[in-house]
Order: structure tokens, then C-alpha cells, then sequence
């Protein structure tokens, strides 16, 4: 991910997809910018009853913390929970205290690595039902042991994606907020459910078909469908969307894992990324895929062409190579580009040099490819 500097013509002499870095030195252009490095750390099926409707909140949005009891799993009643206790113990990393974020919602449950079209379909029929909202888990792979893998959207990125979303969300623009998953990794299924209930105060939820939640992944769609009943919550199960385009490339498909039955997923756009295949990218996502580049003393600029090292890469990029149809954005359309990228260095070699003028980059620390 996070992997200098050459000019696309002398320094690169890369093959279609298979570019190879040049022994010459690098020329001394003047830094571009200085910032600090970046350091990685089919319809909706419904298994409720169809009379079901979802049932008035009895909490009006702002009730202080401070007034409300905790019960545990059988109904008993609690202990008070004080002002520490709730910082301590809230769920939402990215709300405050009150932790109302998401008050009279309906969440729209899932990882949400890649925001493809199976994840817009979760949020569209969320705002069928009320205000939608995204509920994702942050730390999942310090938590886990996971390898380090580069986001598929940078994290700055999403609001932009979401807001995307606006027209297939009743004109409405999904929010998203993240539970830590340390504090809910223990939970049983019904203590997970119950803590949407109790702590969140939702008004329903939406997964995929295939959604699994509690601790080692122990509920299935099922019976968060009967949990949610029993917590006063509205539940409905969508059924995935199935990747109708599924390829393979030199004879290697996606890796697939206990869940997946050929359905669109994170996975399929990070092996498609991989791969090169952006236009297969572009088909999962709903929209071309937009590296974003954190811009640092290391960029160089000359004329046309601009040449960064990976390191300045916020998220992950296609395969090695070279890709045209391109265009750069900083906010707003800087213009068609062809992009080449390296083991260790990205440039970017701009159609038009009048549309590379040094004004708009430096305004900005971050440019955008998008991959169409």
C-alpha cells in the first residue's frame, strides 16, 4: 500500500499492467507540497409477519443518560449507570455522551469495507422503513490478528460515497457510525440485540441474508429476525446481490469464504482491484473506484505530469500497470489523465498540461484518481 520518484516516460518503461521501475537517478524537481506522512495504523424477504409495524419509541431524543436504568438480559432491573460508567461503556466510538446518534433509526447492520451495490441496497431499504444509518465495527483487525490490509475506500472518502447514495435513499443521505469491537466482540446474539435496544435506542434493523453476528459469529439471520421481536425492534433480511458478472482472471476467481455463495462482496472488489480489472471494480461498486493521495514533500511536479510515491496512497489502488481513461479530481475536475503505477511510485501524466496548473494542486493536500 504505502510503498521514489521518476518520470512516466524515462523511468518507468512499463508494459501494459506490467510496469518495472528504471535504475536512472531521479531528477531534482522542487517540492510540490509540504504534509506530514501518512503513518498506516432480488426483492427484500422479510421474515416478520407482514402486519408487523414498527413499534413508537417511548424516549424522546435528548433524555438525559443520567436518568436511565440498566436491565440485564432476563428483565431485572440494574444499577444506575453514572456519567463515567456511560463514557466507559458507551457503544458508538464516533457519538457523544447521550450516544442518541442513532435515536428512532433504522440500523443497517455489516462491514461495509467496500460501500459496493450490496451494501447501497442494505441503506436504500433502510430508508424505506425510517431515517437509515450505517452501524459498522471499528478495530476488528487489531482485535483479531488480522494482517494489515489498505481500507477500499479511504476513510475520508466515505461521506462522499454515501452521499452518493442519496437518490437510491429517498433523497435522504445515509450517516454511519462505528461500535467498537472490542466492547461487543464477548456479546452473546441476544446481549448484542439487547444493547441496540437498550443503549442505541434504534427503531429496527436491516442484513443481508447471510449476516452473522454474537460472539464467534454464533447468530444468523434468523434469529436476529426473532431477537429483534423480542426487544421491541423491526427486522428485515435482504437478500443479496449476486454478482451476475462474476469473472476470473487466468483462471483465478475470487477467494471465496464460508459465506460466500456468489454474491457481490468486499472480498470480489479487492481481488478485481488486484487484478486490474477496474471496469469489474466499477461494476461492484455502483461507481468508479477514486484513489485518494495525500499529497508530501516527496511529490513532484513538471509540466504535465505529476510522480508520488505509494506511500501517498490513503487506500487501496489496482494492480501494477498502466491505466488510461482516467481523470483527476482535487475536490473539483482537474481533467483526463492516464496513471502509472509502480512497485514503489504512482504518476499521473495528464492529457492537457493547461490543466495542471500549480494553483489548483497546492490549494489542496489530497488529489483524487478516479479509475473508469
Amino acid at each position: 500500500m504505502e510503498r521514489g520518484a521518476a518520470t512516466a516516460a524515462a523511468a518507468l518503461g512499463c508494459a501494459l499492467r506490467s510496469p518495472s521501475p528504471s535504475a536512472s537517478p531521479a531528477p531534482r524537481w522542487p517540492p510540490l507540497l509540504r504534509c506530514p506522512r501518512r503513518v498506516p495504523p432480488g426483492p427484500p424477504r422479510s421474515l416478520l409477519p407482514p402486519a408487523r409495524r414498527f413499534r413508537p419509541l417511548d424516549m424522546k431524543k435528548g433524555q438525559s443518560r443520567n436518568s436511565l436504568k440498566t436491565f440485564s438480559s432476563s428483565g431485572h432491573l440494574g444499577v444506575r449507570l453514572n456519567n463515567e460508567d456511560l463514557v466507559n461503556d458507551k457503544l458508538l466510538i464516533d457519538c457523544g455522551e447521550d450516544q442518541d446518534c442513532v435515536l428512532g433509526g433504522i440500523v443497517a447492520l455489516g462491514k461495509f469495507d467496500a460501500l459496493h451495490i450490496g451494501h447501497r441496497k442494505l441503506a436504500m431499504h433502510a430508508s424505506k422503513a425510517g431515517t437509515p444509518f450505517l452501524l459498522s465495527f471499528a478495530g476488528m483487525a487489531e482485535v483479531l490478528g488480522w494482517t494489515y490490509r489498505p481500507p477500499i475506500v479511504a476513510q475520508c472518502d466515505r461521506k462522499r460515497v454515501l452521499s452518493s447514495w442519496a437518490p437510491y435513499c429517498r433523497n435522504v443521505v445515509p450517516l454511519e457510525y462505528q461500535v467498537e469491537f472490542s466492547k461487543v466482540r464477548s456479546l452473546s446474539p441476544r446481549q448484542f440485540v439487547e444493547r441496540l435496544s437498550k443503549d442505541l435506542r434504534i427503531k429496527g434493523v436491516v442484513a443481508g441474508e447471510n449476516y452473522r453476528f454474537g460472539y464467534k459469529a454464533s447468530g444468523d439471520a434468523a434469529e436476529l429476525v426473532k431477537l429483534c421481536e423480542e426487544f421491541g425492534l423491526s427486522a428485515l433480511i435482504v437478500r443479496s446481490v449476486m454478482d451476475t458478472a462474476k469473472r476470473s482472471h487466468n483462471g483465478v476467481s475470487a477467494a471465496i469464504n464460508s459465506s460466500d455463495k456468489g454474491q457481490v462482496s468486499s472480498s470480489c472488489v479487492r481481488h478485481a482491484l488486484a487484478m486490474g480489472d477496474v471496469e469489474y471494480v466499477s461494476e461492484l461498486l455502483g461507481r468508479k473506484h477514486r484513489l485518494v493521495l495525500m499529497l508530501n514533500q516527496h511529490c513532484l511536479h513538471e509540466k504535465k505530469n505529476i510522480v508520488l510515491p505509494n506511500s501517498c496512497m490513503l487506500n487501496m489502488p489496482p494492480a501494477e500497470g498502466l491505466y488510461e481513461n482516467c481523470d483527476l479530481v482535487n475536490g473539483g475536475y482537474l481533467g483526463p489523465c492516464r496513471v502509472i503505477i509502480n512497485s514503489d511510485t504512482l504518476i499521473i501524466e495528464m492529457k492537457d498540461e493547461n490543466s495542471l496548473s500549480l494553483n489548483p494542486i497546492q490549494e489542496v493536500r489530497q488529489l483524487g484518481i478516479e479509475f473508469g
